[in-house]
């Protein structure tokens, strides 16, 4: 890392079952091979804390809905405290798996708590700190449904019209902000989705 280099902070979202943490692992390899430091993380659980809240409100019993809106919250505060910001600080590319814009959408849109409401609560917890950029890797419900196969957590226990909504929400956010928003389909190849991660990020100059 040379000192001229600037910390770098890339959200992937979607669905479950979109290919998100393939597209992480994809952009951390390249990352890594051009020289920078990658920190990759994913939330919940990017943190001891971030884990336990995690195993609590997904594989626990019942978290009511605005509680595990507030435990949500309350990984993300301690997620970006302890690790977002002080990697980002020293230079380095941040890559997470999930990040604010999935508790409004599951939260606010899926459970039905109110977007601007969670959206209000998200950015308090993380001091407003938002992505550099955001990929939501967008699928269809049915088709989540199909790769998830075996559910493994709560959220993922919901019916299609809940992951829909969450979806319509993701692709809603960015369609309001696509500055700040890439949109690709999940029903691509992941070389392709990563090309195109990759073209993204070269042509809004936030790499080389």
């Amino acid at each position: 890392m040379t000192g001229t280099e600037q910390g770098l902070f890339i959200a992937f979202e979607g669905g479950d079952g979109a290919g998100k943490s393939t597209q992480v692992r994809l952009l951390a390899s390249a990352l890594e091979a051009a020289g920078r430091e990658v920190v990759v993380t994913r939330q919940p659980g990017g943190t001891p804390l971030g884990a336990t809240i995690r195993d609590l409100v997904l594989h626990g019993d019942h978290v009511s809905p605005r509680a595990e809106a507030l435990l949500f919250a309350a990984d993300k505060a301690h997620h970006v405290d302890e690790l977002i910001r002080p990697a980002l600080a020293r230079g380095a590319v941040v890559v997470t798996d999930r990040y604010t814009d999935s508790a409004v959408a599951y939260q606010g849109a899926g459970r039905l708590l109110g977007a601007d409401e969670v959206h209000e609560l998200q950015m308090w917890a993380v001091d407003s700190l938002v992505p550099d950029l955001t990929v939501i890797v967008d699928v269809p419900s049915e088709e989540g449904r199909r790769r998830r196969g075996e559910v493994h957590d709560r959220l993922e226990s919901e019916a299609d019209v809940f992951h829909e909504a969450v979806r319509q929400h993701f692709l809603a956010l960015a369609q309001g902000s696509p500055e700040r928003y890439l949109v690709v389909d999940g029903t691509a190849s992941p070389e392709e989705i990563h090309e195109s991660v990759l073209g993204r990020l070269a042509s809004s100059g936030l790499l080389p």
